[in-house]
């Protein structure tokens, strides 16, 4: 068998176009919360305390994290497209509890499966598509990835937010929800194929020698696994604070739900499309020098936000976010996958992203506790200062692969000569 699976993306082109498709109506089922939830907590259920508004983000978060790890660590047992398809199975029922939810509680539970959903689908898909391209064109992999799942948020946020502008917040905007998944349990049941035997094929070949404790060398002690790990978290932990703070924030200064649900689109659109383009440059360039730049355009991006005033402001700055962004996300998994061996890899994958998203709870714990005490702009700027420093941890602790990788800076002073 082994023989005749070939590792690449051009020889695996069909699987992998079909896991990009999925993976689009993995980042919808997101994209369904993101304009609009905010707003049925305050109008419907007249919460208004930040912390109680974000508990759905918190929720999410952690669930999602501790699924993350749990189909890292199960997917050389039981095959990534059944943990692809399970995952699926649990997001059934969303769509219907956020139309018909009699209280705030119901929706805290949908947002537990949603955690569950996206752990098990998502996770599966970049999995999948790292086993496909070999090692390559990784990165660029993951860019495909990552756009597909985030232009997709971007695409249903927007819907939902002008469909709810236009016919109420409840049930229309969740009828996407119901599309969704369908044609994404569909898709994975009939036309997805498992991975195992490129994963055994790459195993062959392969030098990088196993990792003695997973867990803590991707956590921390692997200075390349650990620096992503540690970026990943605060990268979440401030879209976390993005996700739920934003609507708030819009409609504190007048802006109405289409305007809002526009703005909270074009991060996510840039951060989607953007990944096209740096997801090859993850390829090309020191990886290291790709994530600090991202996080430190992050982190200028938030502190700036605080100052703004009209649409003109937000859209530039969610667009510099949502770039800086789209620099780190695909890096991210193309370093993970770079710095371990084939047979840690989905376990490795597994833990960066129980941190990474453990960042989306801690991010709106942090952020609703500072913005009930003192402000929102208060907590905006804190976010922003965790995301400088840990685009500094990168820039000391991170080592580049002498692979060939060319400097970002050489790169653009030879096309301008």
């Amino acid at each position: 068998m082994n023989e005749r699976v070939k590792l690449g993306l051009q020889e695996n082109w069909k699987q992998f176009t079909l896991l990009v498709i999925i993976n689009g109506f993995v980042g919808g089922m997101v994209g369904l919360e993101r304009s609009i939830l905010p707003q049925i907590a305050g109008k419907e259920f007249a919460i208004a305390a930040k912390t109680a508004i974000l508990s759905f983000i918190i929720v999410f978060g952690i669930v999602k994290a501790i699924t993350n790890y749990y189909t890292g660590a199960l997917a050389n047992k039981f095959g990534r497209k059944n943990l692809l398809v399970a995952g699926w199975l649990i997001a059934i029922p969303i769509p219907f509890i956020l139309m018909f939810a009699p209280s705030w509680n119901w929706i805290i539970a949908a947002n537990v499966l949603l955690g569950i959903n996206q752990g098990l689908t998502w996770s599966s898909t970049v999995m999948m598509k790292i086993d496909l391209v070999g090692e390559k064109q990784r990165g660029f992999a993951m860019g495909l990835n990552e756009f597909a799942g985030y232009i997709a948020v971007a695409i249903v946020a927007f819907l939902t937010g002008w469909i709810a502008s236009e016919y109420g917040i409840r049930p229309y905007p969740f009828y996407l929800g119901i599309g969704l998944v369908f044609f994404g349990l569909i898709g994975s049941v009939f036309f997805i194929k498992d991975t195992r035997h490129h994963v055994a094929k790459e195993t062959i070949s392969n030098t990088i020698p196993r990792l003695k404790n997973i867990f803590w060398d991707t956590t921390w002690k692997n200075r390349n696994l650990g620096s992503v790990t540690q970026a990943g978290l605060i990268n979440n932990l401030n879209d976390g604070m993005v996700w739920g703070i934003f609507p708030i924030l819009l409609a504190s200064k007048g802006f109405t739900l289409g305007e809002i649900g526009i703005i909270t689109a074009i991060y996510p659109a840039v951060w989607g499309l953007g990944q096209l383009f740096t997801g090859k440059m993850a390829d090309k360039f020191c990886k290291k020098k790709m994530l600090y730049i991202g996080m430190l355009l992050q982190a200028v991006a938030l502190i700036v936000l605080v100052w703004a005033n009209n649409m003109s402001h937000f859209v530039i700055l969610s667009s510099i976010l949502g770039w800086g962004t789209a620099m780190v996300y695909p890096t991210f998994l193309a370093t993970v996958a770079e710095n371990t061996h084939p047979q840690d890899r989905a376990k490795s994958i597994g833990i960066f992203r129980l941190w990474r998203d453990l960042g989306y709870a801690i991010g709106a714990i942090l952020t609703g506790i500072i913005a009930d005490l003192i402000s929102i702009n208060a907590a905006i700027i804190f976010i922003g200062l965790l995301t400088i420093i840990s685009a500094f941890i990168i820039y000391y602790r991170m080592t580049c692969k002498t692979d060939g990788s060319i400097k970002i800076w050489d790169w653009i002073i030879n096309k301008i000569k």
